[in-house]
């Protein structure tokens, strides 16, 4: 069932515990640092029913609808259907919204493709994540992840010589009911906006970390659960004209903190196998399935920098000046090869199982590490072709409410091409995706949305065809002879 906006909205009323520093938010669809988020949701969620809208965003199955995102593909079409509900919502946030509904779907989604990762192995729960999908899909659940440890997991020792518990998030205890969970994860990125958490493990777990692998899907209101907000960049923001990335997508990320947090059996998708934790992810088609939308999302992010780069040339007066054509030439070829990667995914589709098939890894690997390591020097490039116009406007667009001071800077900040405000408003639109503190923040998240450079790399390694890649330098040495030792 696809549900409303203001069902969405009603639904985040549900007594979680959020702080921000130390106050305590009582209902993030209402607070100040998290409604104009939430409201963008809350669009989002009414045009996915629209009627021109309806047919891509949802499918069909026993007589109900369901958002795409939970559409498990049988075929290149499917996966074409998943791509297109992907970049309708990229394109609808400019790429810049890292945990839209749509993502973590495909996390869960991807493992419900491969249930057997589950089932072959000693504490893995297929039945409860084949039932959690149901009910994720049946209420078309905002749904996130925290599946990071803090960074103090990788010195328990200090905490073994100090006798005081690790903050790594473990199991302390169970009863007959489930589990009781204590201590942290990260990163919870839309926590504060989002219904319920996967808490995991993409990181391996050694195998005396058996209750460290807690693998569980639950919703943010349960006693004992609290997310810790980072600072909000949108409370900061007088006028949306001014920065309005700030101000539309600070999408949040929160710490979850757990203090014996009872979670329900059936609500446990892996338990006491360390291994398992993360092989759910890796093993099955979850990694790739929801970073084909991250590939999407960035496709839609170059998009919209190769358009800021070539508006801000244009108003500088610099667009037609050869060497500037260049760098715009080569934005535009870039943004097309990325968006080829993508393609690429879908027609070399694989076959994962006899009923599901599945984007091509080895591009979608592609992807992820071209974005993180090109993705500064695509907002260097706009950084340098701005220059220092953001400097040269007023403090705020307020002198407009000064008849005197809005005809003086009506005056003497415009060009022959565009009006004072105009200009203003690109600058520091160009700004707030370069310069600001929501900009520093996504530029952190590109980087290391997936973990460090290294692990994005070693994915590369891992589903390279190195067989293939080594026969052809043998077949060709193989069609000549060593002199000397020739027959």
């Amino acid at each position: 069932m696809l549900r409303s906006g203001k069902q969405y909205l009603d639904s985040l009323d549900d007594g979680r515990v959020i702080y921000i520093g130390d106050e305590q938010v009582e209902n993030p669809a209402t607070h100040p640092a998290f409604r104009d988020m939430a409201r963008i949701y809350a669009q989002l969620y009414d045009l996915k029913q629209a009627p021109g809208n309806v047919d891509l965003m949802s499918y069909e199955e026993d007589g109900e609808r369901y958002s795409t995102s939970f559409l498990k593909p049988r075929n290149q079409a499917d996966l074409e259907k998943r791509t297109a509900a992907h970049r309708f919502i990229t394109e609808w946030s400019y790429g810049l919204l890292g945990r839209s509904p749509d993502a973590t779907a495909s996390n869960v989604t991807g493992i419900a493709m491969k249930p057997d990762v589950l089932e072959e192995n000693e504490g893995g729960y297929a039945d409860h994540l084949a039932a959690l999908w149901q009910d994720l899909r049946k209420n078309d659940v905002f749904l996130t992840y925290a599946i990071v440890p803090p960074p103090a997991a990788r010195n328990p020792e200090y905490y073994q010589s100090k006798g005081i518990p690790s903050p790594t998030l473990k199991v302390t205890k169970e009863d007959d009911a489930g589990v009781y969970i204590s201590g942290m994860k990260f990163l919870a990125t839309g926590a504060a906006v989002a219904n319920e958490v996967i808490v995991g493990n993409i990181l391996p777990l050694a195998d005396d970390q058996a209750a460290e692998s807690i693998t569980c899907i639950i919703p943010f209101n349960l006693p004992g659960l609290s997310l810790w907000a980072r600072k909000p960049f949108a409370r900061d923001v007088k006028h949306e004209f001014e920065a309005p990335l700030s101000f539309r997508y600070d999408e949040s990320d929160c710490m979850l903190l757990f203090k014996d947090v009872h979670v329900p059996w059936e609500k446990v998708i892996v338990h006491n196998n360390a291994p398992l934790s993360r092989d759910i992810f890796v093993k099955s088609a979850s990694h790739v399935l929801s970073n084909h939308q991250s590939n999407c999302r960035f496709h839609s992010k170059m998009r919209f920098i190769t358009g800021i780069a070539s508006l801000i040339t244009q108003a500088t007066g610099a667009h037609g000046i050869p060497a500037v054509r260049e760098t715009l030439a080569k934005l535009a070829a870039m943004e097309a090869a990325f968006g080829a990667i993508i393609d690429a995914q879908i027609y070399a589709h694989e076959k994962i199982t006899d009923e599901y098939v599945l984007y091509a890894r080895r591009y979608m690997y592609a992807g992820l590490l071209w974005a993180a390591e090109n993705h500064s020097m695509l907002l260097d490039t706009v950084r340098e072709l701005m220059g220092g116009g953001v400097f040269q406007f007023p403090a705020s667009i307020d002198i407009v409410n000064d008849p005197e001071l809005k005809s003086t800077f009506e005056t003497y900040w415009a060009t022959a091409s565009d009006s004072s405000a105009e200009r203003m408003k690109l600058f520091s639109l160009a700004w707030d995706l370069v310069g600001s503190p929501a900009a520093s923040r996504m530029q952190s998240y590109e980087k290391f949305f997936v973990g460090p450079l290294f692990s994005v790399r070693n994915y590369n390694y891992i589903n390279a065809p190195w067989d293939e890649f080594d026969g052809l330098v043998k077949d060709l040495m193989d069609q000549y002879d060593v002199p000397g030792q020739g027959t």
